[in-house]
């Protein structure tokens, strides 16, 4: 099973903005997302086309069941 964090930030320009993050922990607590987002916007190291991120909006944890077909 593979696991992508997704964090949505609302931006500036009062647009939403999701970031993913792929092969995360399924273990992954909500206090360490929390301080992800958190660090995103205190080091405010990215920007849109609409604007710096300024605030937190949501997050989910995706899971997703990859099954290879062998081809013969």
């Amino acid at each position: 099973m593979e696991y992508t964090l997704n964090m949505v930030f609302l931006t500036a320009g009062a647009k939403k903005t999701t970031f993913s993050i792929t092969d995360v922990k399924s273990t992954l607590a909500k206090a360490q997302v929390v301080e992800l987002m958190d660090n995103i916007l205190k080091e405010n190291i990215f920007t849109t086309s609409s604007g710096d991120l300024v605030k937190k909006d949501s997050a989910t944890i995706v899971a997703k069941t990859v099954t290879q077909i062998k081809m013969d």
